[in-house]
């Protein structure tokens, strides 16, 4: 949950973590979306908006005053709660009454009635659970979740092998279930181990970070910054937010 006064008004990218998010704000019934590129806004969902497994990134606003609460699935989890494949939410931000209908309208209204933190988080946990469905992850993708989280020297292909699918199924079984492909999924989580490493190391050494963290050289690392955050490694630096995956935008 985040909440505060006397924030300036700005516009932050928020950087892909291949996980689906569920964003509420519960200061109006409205949250506006904007081109990544013009930075113009170019719609808005109501005030519960569900974000897909994304690979791009997008960009939110913080406006002076903000109470805003949420919910970070892992990898694959959001599927228990939302009846549809997680690969159609790919890059998506769409108002959750679209799948929950009246429901997601019943959980803000409960969460604006309260004011402390630790009710809000009570109904909000309380709700998931009553909205929670059976649901039978594949033995599959949870096995390959595990070993790419786990294991660097992991690969695609030897736990395609392993798990006894054509590259072609096991990918689908892997896009329904967390939203991207297994290969999209790694570079993601790969790109996320840096951002880690720069929060805790310093000064900062390119070269070693890129190796550590599995690019084949820096010239690749700076690639997957411009895919994943529009900038470069050191814009990176000069424009981080509060979190690792926030990245201030100057006017």
């Amino acid at each position: 949950m985040r909440e505060g006064d006397n924030l300036s008004v700005v516009q932050t990218r928020l950087l892909p973590m291949g996980t689906m998010e569920l964003v509420i704000n519960l200061d109006e019934d409205r949250i506006p979306l904007f081109d990544r590129h013009s930075r113009i806004q170019c719609g808005s969902t109501n005030g519960t908006m569900i974000c897909g497994t994304h690979s791009e990134n997008f960009i939110i606003r913080d406006a002076g005053k903000i109470s805003v609460i949420g919910v970070h699935f892992k990898p694959g989890g959001g599927g228990a709660f939302f009846e549809l494949p997680a690969g159609e939410l790919y890059n998506e931000r769409i108002s959750v009454n679209e799948i929950w209908k009246t429901r997601a309208a019943e959980l803000r209204d409960r969460l604006v009635q309260e004011s402390a933190p630790e009710t809000r988080f009570w109904v909000l946990e309380q709700f998931l659970m009553q909205m929670l469905r059976p649901i039978n992850y594949h033995p599959a993708v949870n096995f390959a979740l595990q070993q790419l989280q786990q294991s660097a020297n992991s690969t695609i292909r030897s736990i395609t092998e392993q798990t006894g699918f054509s590259a072609r199924h096991f990918n689908q079984l892997f896009r329904d279930q967390v939203g991207i492909t297994p290969k999209l999924f790694c570079r993601i989580q790969r790109f996320q181990k840096v951002l880690e490493m720069l929060s805790v190391k310093a000064p900062v050494d390119w070269l070693d970070i890129a190796f550590t963290c599995g690019y084949f050289d820096q010239a690749h690392l700076i690639h997957d910054f411009r895919a994943f955050a529009d900038c470069t490694p050191t814009e990176y630096l000069d424009q981080r937010g509060f979190h690792r995956c926030h990245v201030v935008l100057s006017d």
